[in-house]
């Protein structure tokens, strides 16, 4: 009786008008920065978090949300027609939807993406509304030191799965922990780092780090890398998949739903290393593995329904545990601090509306997705013909007017340009920024929870090793640190961009 009257709480806060439309613009931004590629989810919601500060919280989060999960399907329609993957999540579609499209089989190669999309989606909201309120609860017996130690052990699994090396992604946290602690301290109030700068007595902006890392380095990536590609077009006649495509998509996408939806869950999981997991264990179960790789239907629908999944699933440790599972989370979390929203446990309970109607906003989002994705892949075919010196100096104007918008301050959009630049050349050089992010939005919470256990124990470190949740979690860190050291351990999982 409790999930039908959640559910029905859901259902009346995403049904009121003003959150419909939210979601709707949500999943229809969502789906057309999937089909652009270079731009992805989170530069989209960089750009776009200063436009949700005058909205509710409810309607931020639903409309914020519905681009993360909507640039999940769009990015299979540039993977499929174009061989180019318009999200990071979308480049084990490549494989194999680009071949269908050679061979004449768009259509279906599309139509499966999105329905199974679809399926996983509608799918993973359900788990999310059974696994959460349990979740919940337990983490309720979490005190300061169960809470550093959990944020230790999302930042080290962030690092561990990190496509590059694992000492840049540390680093990079270390960065993201150092720029935290900028600006007055919230106990002793004495200023750190300000260097008498009025601007940074309250910290370095999260907008301006997130659109600079993400805005301006994409813009300044991509400017000078476009590529012409060869568009296949679909005929919307043939986009429904037949009774073989449907046989041999079933259980691929039961099963990448069921992998997505827990990689998901852990923190650095995300989207990525769920689409390539799924279709390694497509390729494993398959009788016929020769055929991955030159248009397997189980190619494009397991990976498809895993990232879906995941991109949902990993709403469960941010609603639940105030924990962000990959850098959108992060962005998330940031967007409910900006909005004195408390994460954690007791979100549940202290604001059902915004947790029921994220929820609610997801069954409603993933039917829009499946009407935007099918009728409309015409229109998506023609965007993605926009020239790229058109549309990146666009980007960049949206990327000044948001971080200017936010406090009318000027050295905010210095402070963007800077890490623009910065995030440029962390790109070159192979350096993750979702490392940095992660821990920059976590730094305040690390920080304040340490100093909280330090205060319980009377400044002994051993409280984080006598509370047994508490040594289970750093045990758990100090393991995934010491594997790569290892003889025989030192191949670590290739994940992708976190974003």
């Amino acid at each position: 009786m409790e999930f039908f009257s959640n559910l029905h709480l859901a259902f009346s806060v995403i049904l009121q008008p003003d959150n419909l439309l939210f979601c709707f613009l949500g999943c229809l931004i969502g789906t057309l920065i999937g089909v652009l590629p270079g731009l992805g989810p989170v530069a989209t919601i960089s750009l776009l978090l200063p436009s949700t500060f005058h909205i509710s919280p409810v309607s931020a989060i639903i409309m914020l949300g519905g681009i993360y999960y909507g640039a999940m399907y769009g990015g299979s329609i540039t993977s499929i027609l174009v061989n180019i993957p318009g999200e990071a999540a979308s480049v084990v579609t490549c494989l194999d939807g680009y071949k269908m499209a050679r061979q004449g089989r768009a259509g279906p190669a599309l139509g499966i993406s999105a329905f199974g999309s679809f399926i996983a989606g509608t799918v993973a909201t359900v788990l999310i509304m059974l696994i959460a309120p349990p979740l919940a609860r337990v983490a309720l017996q979490f005190g300061p030191p169960e809470y550093f130690a959990l944020m230790v052990l999302g930042l080290t699994v962030l690092t561990y799965l990190a496509s590059g090396s694992m000492v840049k992604a540390l680093m990079m946290a270390c960065v993201g922990v150092f720029l935290g602690t900028v600006g007055t301290d919230n106990i002793s109030g004495i200023e750190r780092f300000t260097y008498r700068s009025y601007t940074l007595m309250d910290g370095i902006g999260l907008i301006p780090v997130i659109m600079g890392l993400f805005g301006i380095s994409e813009v300044l990536l991509n400017i000078d890398e476009a590529s012409r590609q060869e568009i296949y077009p679909a005929r919307l006649s043939n986009l429904l998949p037949n009774r073989q495509d449907w046989r041999e998509s079933f259980f691929p996408i039961l099963r990448g739903t069921i992998i997505g939806f827990f990689l998901g869950i852990l923190p650095g999981g995300g989207a990525v290393i769920a689409s390539f997991a799924a279709y390694a264990v497509e390729k494993r179960v398959s009788k016929h593995p020769e055929k991955f790789g030159s248009g397997a239907i189980e190619g494009v629908a397991g990976p498809e329904s895993a990232n879906n999944a995941a991109s949902q699933g990993a709403f469960i440790p941010l609603l639940t545990l105030g924990i962000p599972a990959n850098v959108v989370m992060a962005i998330l979390l940031g967007a409910l601090l900006i909005h004195n929203i408390k994460v954690g446990p007791l979100l549940i309970k202290d604001n059902p509306q915004l947790f029921w109607g994220v929820l609610g906003s997801m069954y409603v989002g993933n039917a829009m997705l499946l009407v935007l994705n099918v009728p409309l892949i015409g229109i998506w075919v023609r965007i993605l013909k926009i020239p790229y010196p058109v549309l990146f100096p666009l980007v960049l104007l949206f990327c000044l007017i948001g971080v200017y918008s936010v406090n009318n301050n000027l050295y905010e959009v210095v402070i963007m340009i800077l890490f623009g630049a910065v995030g440029y050349l962390m790109k070159k050089f192979a350096y993750e920024g979702a490392p940095l992010i992660l821990a920059f939005v976590l730094s305040p919470l690390l920080e304040n929870a340490l100093r909280q256990s330090l205060i319980m124990s009377g400044g002994d470190f051993s409280i984080f090793f006598t509370r047994p949740i508490s040594l289970l979690l750093i045990a758990a860190a100090l393991f995934l640190l010491g594997m790569p050291l290892v003889p025989g351990l030192r191949k670590r999982p290739r994940g992708g961009d976190l974003g």
